[in-house]
């Protein structure tokens, strides 16, 4: 098994197994609900701002180990980010799992997001690892409605 093989295995497990900022936050700002119907992933995205910045990022829910850890290391990582810098994460983030990696893509700075690189080899799971993303991507562009992968 390679180094980041055994890395990925590493991350899902421990973030599935204690994941970061799983909680109701009572005094978000927004709140909004990303569901994958493949494999049924249903979590709850709350978002607390300060003017552009982020604040505080947490969630609920349940969903497959690769879904759960991915919104954990994504709530640590855009926690105290600005909204730009939050959507250009998740652009890069989603082309990582696609499997559309090019040159805008510094895995140096997805510092933990990068050992999801993995997924883009599993096209079933990118729906799973990217779901928490897309739910965020949605809250930061003031949408309403609930995300679905579909």
């Amino acid at each position: 098994m390679t180094d980041v093989r055994a890395l990925y295995q590493e991350v899902i497990l421990d973030h599935n197994k204690n994941p970061r900022n799983f909680r109701v936050m009572e005094d978000a700002d927004q709140f909004l609900e990303g569901y994958n119907p493949l494999c049924g992933d249903r979590y709850v995205l709350y978002l607390r701002m300060n003017g552009e910045t982020i604040s505080d990022v947490s969630f609920t829910g349940s969903g497959c180990a690769i879904s759960k850890a991915s919104a954990s290391v994504m709530s640590t990582i855009v926690k105290g980010r600005k909204r730009e810098e939050a959507l250009r994460l998740f652009e890069q983030f989603h082309d990582l799992v696609t499997g559309h990696n090019d040159s805008h893509i510094h895995p140096e700075n997805l510092g933990r997001l990068a050992v999801f690189a993995g997924v883009s080899e599993f096209p079933a799971r990118v729906k799973c690892a990217s779901l928490a993303w897309h739910t965020l991507k949605a809250i930061l562009q003031e949408q309403k409605t609930a995300v679905t992968t579909e």
